[in-house]
């Protein structure tokens, strides 16, 4: 199973196949003899285990048909249950909750695997809706209809079989579905690439065909706004990953709204939100890349909107999120990396907004209460050493009152005395300045002997904020270690200028804040390269990939998890062809020149002493092929070099399906940091 210079990804043709099953088997149990032989590890993978079967955890809900639901895992629930409480209910500190479905007991009588992966109501009202079931934690999921009143599925009801779906509801009767109808159906991303209008008893084969997309698009889709007084019917090609075409259904006809092809675009009742990924220029005004804009529906619709300015970006702020309640809109703000939030009102055609006054230990999350009808909405607050607390608000009202009763508030699940979150700048090659936050002990001394994780992901627009990590708390905080995390070029911090600077040829530019932030971290002498180790999962795998091979020295220990790693083939694996427009396409030559610089997996040379790498993966992840991670550990074994490797069974590409393989995972991961960076558990 070495690397074959001829045929160097075999290890891609076959998942199931024994040959990768056998290498498999003997990598786990090889990592797993290696790393929970180690002291303190039992105590480590037990304390993690309490954590998340902990019932002090929040329990957070979504409101339908005047209920809070809820999916919830424990040591009782393996695979958890879904359940609900009425709101007065759920405000008590152990809530009687009412059990919806017992998913153990459904896998246990269907002698299935299953997974939750959500619901889909019908609004308003909720009284059906569809539950996705995954098979081992896969993306691909079975859609089921349920009646929620009686507690049971559907006879007869809307079924679709394993696929990677979308689905919504028209009206009782009506479903919108894009699903895999047969061959031709899915687009090279492996998502839908048909949607239809499916009626209740209609063979899925006999229904109306509503849109077709192109092969080479990313997916198609298709919903009703259920707002009462402006429903509307809509229907998105989603063409890559950041461009689209939105369209509104007029009876048979589909009308394109005039957005630029990079912008998204959403519609709150009788107005439509614009939010600009790039500048745009309309009928002689200027508006710039990262603003969100309003305007009448259908004014726009018809080509001749006025626009007002909801937001505009500055060079250290960008928006975060938009939360949708009946009478406001609640943007989420991004100052400097911190949150605050804004609060937009409509009143005789203008928007009135005011700020509101929140807590600013960290990161703040809103969201809806219910979809349709009310101002409630959700806020979450949180820090890297600040439980998470929950409130209940409502817009329009004043903030105090609210603020000073909790819904729920997180336990603390590690010690935090002593421990203080600093911000500071690295400066890039190329002079950008790059944030990033360390959390460690007050006085711990600056001799570069301090073990320490540097966290980074750079890609996809996703914004890295503080929160509060119960694991990586009990795991490494509470036993000395220093906790870093990098808002480095690629995610969403500053907007999309931050994001679209390491698009494609400009790839480069994450991988060198990456390693800048840990010159910066040895030049305080926070650390050195003997106890620093990088972590990163994903896009931050292919993060932690890349810069292993740029700068070996730099590091002492690596984890990589559920990664890209071989960006020659990435676009003919499962969901990778989506990804084109954050890589590029490496069949062009031109783009494989810059995309085979950094790819890791084609980086790897003989004679180079790597630092020890742990990957992790899951043979279940059906968006990242696990051959990305099987490869490249292969070629760094048959290089001589230290390697770990370990492929959970099930999980998807969250690496594990409930909390037992959750506390195994980080257990294994904290303990092989520890061990590498000399930090006693």
């Amino acid at each position: 199973m070495l690397h074959d210079p001829d045929d160097p990804f075999r290890w891609l043709e076959d998942l199931e196949g024994e040959p990768a099953r056998a290498w498999v088997g003997e990598r786990n149990a090889a990592t797993q003899a290696t790393l929970e032989a180690q002291p303190g590890f039992a105590g480590l993978r037990t304390r993690l285990t309490s954590i998340l079967d902990s019932v002090g955890k929040i329990p957070y809900a979504g409101c339908h048909g005047k209920l809070l639901y809820n999916f919830w895992r424990d040591a009782s629930h393996v695979r958890g249950i879904w359940r609900r409480a009425t709101l007065e209910e759920y405000r008590k500190p152990e809530p009687a909750w009412e059990t919806v479905i017992d998913l153990d007991a459904l896998a246990l009588a269907e002698s299935e695997n299953w997974v939750w992966g959500g619901a889909t109501w019908i609004e308003p009202g909720a009284a059906r809706c569809l539950v996705s079931l995954s098979r081992g934690g896969g993306d691909a999921r079975v859609v089921r209809e349920f009646d929620p009143i009686a507690k049971r599925f559907v006879d007869d009801g809307f079924v679709l079989a394993e696929a990677k779906s979308d689905v919504a509801w028209i009206d009782h009767d009506t479903l919108f579905v894009g699903t895999d109808f047969g061959p031709g159906s899915m687009t090279d991303s492996g998502y839908p690439r048909i949607v239809k209008q499916w009626r209740r008893g209609q063979p899925l084969d006999a229904a109306l065909t509503v849109f077709e997309a192109q092969a080479s698009d990313m997916s198609v889709s298709s919903w009703r706004d259920q707002t009462p007084g402006f429903e509307r019917e809509f229907v998105l090609r989603q063409v890559g990953f950041y461009s689209s075409e939105l369209f509104v259904r007029d009876g048979d006809r589909l009308r394109k709204l005039p957005k630029p092809d990079d912008a998204k675009a959403f519609a709150v009742r009788s107005q439509v939100v614009v939010e600009l990924r790039s500048d745009w220029e309309v009928d002689g005004r200027h508006y710039p890349q990262g603003a969100l804009l309003a305007a009448d529906f259908d004014t726009f619709l018809d080509g001749v909107p006025a626009f007002e300015v909801l937001f505009a970006p500055t060079p250290s702020t960008s928006l975060d999120g938009v939360t949708v309640t009946r009478d406001a809109l609640l943007l989420t703000l991004l100052d400097k990396v911190k949150n605050r939030i804004v609060e937009l009102h409509l009143e005789d055609g203008v928007w009135r907004r005011r700020e509101l006054a929140l807590p600013s230990i960290g990161a703040l999350e809103a969201w809806a209460y219910d979809e349709v009808g009310s101002n409630l909405y959700f806020l979450a607050v949180t820090g890297f050493t600040e439980p998470t607390t929950l409130y209940l608000m409502e817009a329009g009202k004043e903030e105090s009152h609210a603020l000073r009763a909790p819904l729920k508030a997180m336990p603390a699940f590690f010690d935090a005395a002593g421990l203080a979150t600093t911000q500071f700048e690295a400066h890039s090659p190329d002079g950008t300045r790059v944030p990033y936050f360390v959390v460690m002990r007050q006085g711990a001394p600056l001799d570069g002997a301090n073990p320490t994780v540097l966290y980074g992901y750079g890609g996809f627009e996703v914004s890295l904020k503080p929160a509060y990590g119960a694991i990586s708390g009990a795991a490494w905080l509470e036993a000395g270690g220093v906790y870093v995390l990098a808002n480095i070029r690629g995610g969403g911090e500053f907007g999309p200028r931050w994001h679209q600077a390491a698009l494609k040829e400009h790839r480069q530019r994450p991988f060198d804040d990456f390693i800048a932030v840990a010159d910066d971290l040895v030049r305080r002498k926070l650390t050195s390269p003997p106890h620093l180790g990088i972590m990163g999962g994903s896009n931050g795998g292919l993060l932690v990939g890349a810069v292993l091979t740029q700068r070996p020295e730099l590091f002492g220990a690596v984890v990589c998890q559920v990664p890209l790693l071989d960006m020659r083939r990435y676009h003919q694996l499962l969901a990778g062809a989506s990804w084109m427009g954050e890589y590029g396409n490496p069949d062009i030559p031109a783009e494989w020149e810059w995309i085979g610089r950094y790819s890791p997996y084609h980086n790897l040379h003989p004679g180079t002493a790597y630092p020890p790498v742990l990957f992790t993966s899951s043979t279940r992840d059906d968006r990242v092929h696990p051959g990305h991670a099987r490869k490249m550990a292969a070629r760094m074994l048959e290089l001589g070099q230290e390697v770990l490797y370990w492929e959970n069974t099930e999980g998807g590409h969250a690496g594990a399906a409930d909390n037992a393989q959750t506390a195994r995972m980080w257990a294994l991961t904290w303990t092989y940091l520890a061990l590498k960076l000399r930090l006693g558990l």
